[in-house]
């Protein structure tokens, strides 16, 4: 709430309404201002409370009672005018002053000049009330005074006013005063905290400067302007083999497809990788020299005499060789400063790739047919031994066949057998006669014990050998056994033969190829380097070693702080 005023009060005299009217009214108007330029009217004994005191002005030397007063002051020509040095704010408002009492000045110099003449200083504190319009003023004073206020004097008879009450000043209480204090206190607090930010955001900006920027920069210019251009020659290859149709089982399911040759495109692209290769490829067309020559860059020449690693290195970084397992295609890029060099190192590795292949497909031939023919000759030794040793039974024994030496005896058996019993049947008739011929008896008795002998000497040479001869028997099991390995190896021997017969079909169909899809063509830009990729690249690795570095020191500090 608003405190009252507990001081003494100054110039509380008041001016009736008709007094400050008339005042007014000879302050607007400008002929009575210039007939009485020394005179101020109704505040002529204005007493200002300072007595008989000067104080310097200005316009010099004034005394309290000369502060009212009015008149011509300062030079009227337009020279001097301009020689005074006034502000433009000052003109403004001569300029103003000047057309709101009528006059139609050229310039803002004409305005002060004619102010001037007519008595008037533009200049003076008092004049900018002027610029108010008078009946606002007397309205103004009109109204009724309040409470604590205090009722000013009218001003001089130059039409200037001041306010016609006082306001009570209104000082902020103990709370507000701590308020505003506590405010002081946070602005200060968050200037101190902004100016910290700027700060950090400044380190921060050169550090990216140092340990980003200026290093990408750096790789940028490299790749833009000293890296040596290289161009890429391109090719792509499968090997293939000869499709079996009749093939069955999973051997035909696999026949045809990239898993077939799978083994033999991987040993083709790592010979093109190795040390090998590149040593062929620097015999026939000097690669080792191509990137030693003073034209490539110092980053990528090969120094004279560098070392079979090193340039092995540089091998593997411009010869580039993919397979694609589910196509089966083999994919290689070389790279060379000169277009038609490209070329030509393309379809060298191509060619040594081709030797590569035959080489494999023939070492596969060999191993088949080896294996059947070895075999084949096993089989056939051992048929000619088992013949070998039938044929020295047959000899050793003198039978050429057990069966037809058990046929023959069987056979004399059987007559002896027939013989015996035709004289057992006439033995048989001549005992029936009551009075037989001993004669004729005894000798068909004789007979039928010879058959018998006979016969019991055939059947021992079947099942009982002698120390002369061995049994028909067991000659015949001989004979048996080496006739079965005889027929056991004779058929080993056809099995050989037909094996020998179907790997050497088998490797002709099974025979590899290399078939060339996208021969090198010559290009006629550089590929190499991606200067923009590479620049890119080179930022976002530097960008991250300095990620890296950054939270581990605030990792460190921390640790170390806390």
């Amino acid at each position: 709430m608003p405190m009252k005023l507990s001081v003494s009060r100054y110039r509380t005299r008041t001016v009736s309404a008709d007094k400050v009217a008339q005042a007014a009214e000879e302050s607007l108007s400008p002929g009575a201002a210039a007939t009485q330029p020394g005179s101020n009217g109704l505040f002529d004994n204005f007493d200002d409370g300072f007595g008989e005191q000067r104080f310097e002005t200005a316009r010099g030397t004034a005394t309290p009672s000369d502060a009212p007063k009015r008149g011509a002051k300062g030079p009227v020509d337009i020279d001097a005018i301009k020689a005074e040095g006034l502000s433009s704010r000052q003109l403004r408002l001569a300029r103003r002053l000047a057309s709101r009492r009528g006059m139609n000045p050229t310039s803002d110099f004409d305005a002060v000049r004619l102010l001037r003449l007519a008595g008037i200083d533009p200049f003076q504190r008092g004049r900018l009330l002027e610029l108010v319009h008078p009946t606002a003023e007397l309205k103004a004073e009109a109204q009724p005074a309040v409470e604590n206020e205090i009722p000013a004097r009218p001003v001089p008879s130059d039409g200037v006013r001041l306010p016609t009450t006082i306001r009570p000043v209104s000082l902020p209480s103990t709370e507000q005063r701590a308020e505003q204090a506590h405010l002081s206190d946070l602005m200060q607090i968050q200037r101190d905290i902004s100016r910290r930010r700027r700060r950090k955001s400044a380190l921060l900006m050169a550090r990216l400067f140092v340990f980003v920027m200026l290093p990408a920069v750096i790789a940028g210019y490299y790749f833009y302007v000293v890296a040596t251009p290289l161009y890429s020659a391109k090719s792509e290859f499968v090997i293939q083999q000869s499709e079996n149709v009749m093939a069955g089982g999973m051997g035909g399911l696999l026949r045809g497809s990239p898993m077939a040759t799978q083994q033999d495109s991987i040993a083709v692209q790592g010979f093109l990788q190795s040390r090998e290769a590149m040593l062929r490829l620097d015999e026939d067309l000097d690669f080792i020299e191509h990137f030693s020559a003073p034209s490539v860059d110092e980053l990528q020449r090969l120094q004279p005499g560098a070392s079979m690693e090193a340039a092995y290195k540089v091998y593997q970084n411009k010869v580039r060789i993919s397979y694609d397992s589910t196509e089966g295609i083999i994919k290689m890029e070389v790279m060379a400063t000169d277009p038609a060099t490209a070329v030509q190192f393309n379809e060298a590795l191509i060619s040594y790739a081709e030797e590569q292949v035959d080489e494999l497909t023939q070492r596969m031939r060999g191993d088949q047919m080896q294996g059947a023919q070895d075999s084949y000759a096993d089989a056939e030794g051992k048929l000619v031994e088992a013949q070998r040793r039938l044929v020295d039974l047959q000899e050793g024994l003198s039978v050429l066949s057990s069966d037809i030496e058990v046929q023959l005896i069987t056979a004399q058996i059987g007559q002896l057998e027939t013989q015996m019993t035709t004289e057992r049947l006439s033995l048989a008739q001549m005992l029936s006669n009551p009075t037989p011929n001993e004669a004729r008896v005894e000798p068909i008795k004789q007979r039928i014990v010879t058959l018998q002998n006979q016969i019991d000497d055939l059947r021992a040479k079947l099942t009982e050998g002698t120390a002369d001869a061995q049994s028909l028997a067991k000659i015949k099991g001989e004979l048996l056994m080496a006739e079965a390995e005889v027929r056991r190896r004779e058929l080993l021997v056809t099995q050989a033969v037909e094996s020998m017969e179907t790997a050497r079909v088998e490797a002709n169909r099974q025979t590899r190829y290399l078939s060339v899809s996208v021969h090198p063509i010559q290009p006629d830009a550089a590929a190499y380097p991606r200067a923009f990729e590479n620049t890119l690249v080179a930022l976002l690795i530097f960008a991250g070693i300095y990620l890296m570095l950054a939270m581990t020191v605030d990792i460190l500090r921390e640790q170390v702080s806390g």
